[in-house]
């Protein structure tokens, strides 16, 4: 699977990490665990299949194009399942959603890179940054609120831009950036 990642700023990255410490700090879970080389604050715009060389260079010329692009870090969602996630919400601003269904359209429509997953469509995004994830047995309901209340009240809103863009292959684990 290959996803295509915007990169926020130094400091919205300093922001993050720094709510990632703080949930690691208080033993919920939290990014700061993740110690992989290629983990940092991302948004994940789509992802495919495959990414063709000739698509790869149709998406970098959209985000080339498309950043610097506003961001808006304002409040926290929770996903519930077989693994929670606390997340980060990104405001959609247009010229995000603009970026986003530039890049979802070139993805779709060019043959060879595969199924694209449904959560990622347009219609269907909700931008967000990770701040942890864990098996449900890991967040207790008091943890939940704790985590939910780091994230939110230690920052209220964070502004910055998305400077950059990677593509991230989750077979070799390895990153390439895909902006100039």
């Amino acid at each position: 699977m290959h996803s295509v990642e915007l990169l926020p700023d130094a400091d919205t990255d300093r922001a993050v990490r720094d709510v990632w410490r703080q949930l690691a700090d208080r033993g919920l879970p939290s990014q700061a665990h993740h110690r992989h080389p290629t983990n940092r604050p991302h948004l994940t715009l789509a992802t495919a299949d495959r990414l063709p060389p000739e698509t790869r260079a149709e998406v970098l010329g959209v985000l080339a194009e498309a950043l610097p692009v506003p961001l808006r870090l304002d409040g926290v969602v929770w996903w519930s399942g077989r693994v929670r996630v606390l997340a980060w919400t990104v405001r959609p601003e247009p010229p995000l959603l603009r970026l986003h269904g530039a890049v979802w359209r070139i993805l779709r429509d060019t043959p060879g890179t595969g199924a694209l997953p449904p959560l990622l469509a347009p219609a269907r995004w909700v931008p967000h940054i990770t701040l942890g994830r864990g098996a449900a047995a890991r967040w207790a309901a008091a943890d939940e609120e704790s985590a939910a209340l780091t994230a939110g009240a230690a920052f209220g809103a964070v502004t910055g831009e998305w400077t950059s863009a990677r593509r991230y292959d989750s077979v070799t684990r390895t990153v390439t950036s895909l902006v100039p």
